[in-house]
């Protein structure tokens, strides 16, 4: 981590914003952010390989940032895979402060700090959508633990305007952590502490503090990568532990 290479991507990506407005791509300030840290050199950006575009080819390879729907990244990725090592980068506002905005006028209102706390567990529920890539030897994933700034529309459909609003960007303030997943056993990384030997996966859910369900699809994938064991059953649950053979 780096947190002068950040400050200076931050800086670069705004001077583009008002260059350009939002990028050709539609990509957004946060993102703008990652590209310009993981890559300070903007010839390596947006590079088209295979009838794909990659957010960023340079001497580390490809990289990826990808906020949500790894999904879409299933075509690329059996297209990137094949020609070298690729990266893929995955943002988690570990702090956030969110700020509302009238979307007609423009008009900022005062922020205040988010009570949640993201965590890197986040990542799992969707590495489950392309958990038959996850063993591939070109692959590694980043998580990049952020202080960020949420600007979302009055543009709900309850009273106030803020249940089923939008949201309009994410500024990132600051870089707090990264968490690399460079083969197999990096995977016990995503192993929240405090847990106890055996656990079940709401023993999970609620170190991760993830949602019952998110934990499950979580320790789905973390057994596909053999981070975890099955060692037996509670009731109808599966019982797992760390795996110590990896």
């Amino acid at each position: 981590m780096d947190n002068i290479r950040f400050e200076e991507a931050c800086i670069k990506a705004r001077a583009e914003a008002l260059k350009v407005g939002i990028g050709r791509l539609g990509e957004k300030s946060l993102h703008a952010a990652l590209k310009y840290y993981y890559e300070p050199y903007s010839d390596s950006h947006e590079a088209k390989i295979g009838g794909f575009v990659a957010d960023i080819v340079g001497e580390k390879g490809i990289i990826e940032i990808q906020t949500r729907q790894f999904n879409r990244l299933r075509r690329k990725l059996d297209c990137f895979l094949e020609v070298g090592r690729v990266r893929v980068v995955y943002p988690v506002a570990q702090i956030k402060y969110l700020q509302w905005m009238d979307p007609e006028t423009g008009e900022l209102f005062a922020r205040r700090k988010s009570p949640r706390t993201g965590v890197p567990y986040e990542i799992l529920p969707e590495l489950y959508k392309i958990k038959d890539r996850l063993c591939h030897p070109n692959l590694s994933l980043t998580i990049a633990l952020l202080e960020v700034e949420e600007i979302r529309s009055l543009n709900g459909w309850s009273p106030d305007k803020k249940k089923g609003s939008s949201r309009f960007d994410r500024i990132p303030i600051r870089m707090l952590g990264e968490v690399d997943i460079e083969c197999p056993a990096d995977y016990q990384k995503l192993i929240p502490p405090g847990l106890e030997e055996r656990f079940s996966s709401g023993d999970y859910a609620k170190a991760a503090r993830l949602s019952r369900s998110a934990a499950q699809t979580a320790l789905n994938v973390l057994y596909h990568m053999g981070a975890v064991a099955r060692v037996g059953k509670k009731g109808n649950a599966f019982l797992y532990q760390k795996n110590q053979h990896i």
